[in-house]
């Protein structure tokens, strides 16, 4: 395409059409989030090659302009599971255009949107760890009349309370963008959706000390009926100065 004519979405869908090396089109970001589109919004697309196949289409990895960005990998590329961590949310809830493989692309971008048991209990311990020590930290620094520092903590701890809370259900989490859109439509078992992101906003907000400890209040109790009691436990003493007072 020229620079006056600049390759779009539609038109280079139909070239992939034609060509049988492709076995898979897939469509992230905004435009796979109904009611997330804007004049901003670009389509990102994900074009799956066969393994070993030969195809002109590889000339355009790389590409990306205002209205098409483009990802070109091998099936097996897209197939592994540590396939870049940080796009695994934009995977899970991806939209298939093309899928030549009888459901097979629908299966790889389900197996993305579900962590495994052992991975989701690994990864729950190390947030619920991390979660704590910025917790910890952002009361000590309140305490000591370190302002900024306390606030910062709070705003740190609330990324890996989100992390934790959605590898208890064994799920990615997603952007800060589509937080809202996921716990609309696929709510966290056990919270409410307004009381969680009011609270994740005031913490994150202002640092607040007692609305800190309610709500790790509820994140112990919670991840210790999911077995995480072991990470907790770890803290001695110091779990003293994260509980809401007379707890």
């Amino acid at each position: 395409m020229t620079s006056q004519q600049p390759l779009t979405y539609e038109a280079f869908v139909e070239i992939t059409a034609a060509d049988p090396a492709v076995v898979g089109l897939v469509l992230k970001g905004s435009r796979a989030h109904e009611g997330m589109t804007t004049d901003h919004s670009d389509h990102d697309l994900y074009v799956v090659i066969a393994d070993g196949a030969t195809t002109d289409l590889r000339r355009f990895a790389g590409h990306r302009t205002t209205e098409l960005d483009l990802v070109i990998v091998s099936l097996e590329e897209f197939r592994a599971a540590g396939m870049p961590g940080f796009e695994r949310y934009a995977l899970a809830r991806a939209r298939i255009v093309l899928d030549r493989l009888g459901g097979g692309i629908a299966r790889i971008l389900a197996a993305k949107a579900r962590l495994d048991a052992d991975e989701a209990s690994r990864d729950a311990g190390l947030w619920l760890d991390a979660y704590a020590n910025s917790l910890y930290r952002s009361v000590k620094n309140d305490r000591d009349g370190h302002a900024l520092a306390a606030r910062l903590d709070a705003a740190d701890s609330v990324g890996f309370l989100l992390e934790l809370l959605f590898a208890l259900d064994r799920r990615p989490r997603p952007y800060n963008k589509y937080l809202e859109w996921e716990l609309a439509r696929y709510p966290l078992p056990g919270w409410d959706t307004r009381t969680l992101l009011d609270a994740a906003d005031a913490v994150s907000a202002t640092g607040e000390v007692s609305a800190q400890r309610e709500l790790f209040a509820r994140v112990e109790a919670a991840a210790r009926r999911a077995g995480h009691g072991a990470v907790l436990d770890a803290w001695g003493e110091d779990l003293a100065l994260m509980r809401p007072r007379g707890a």
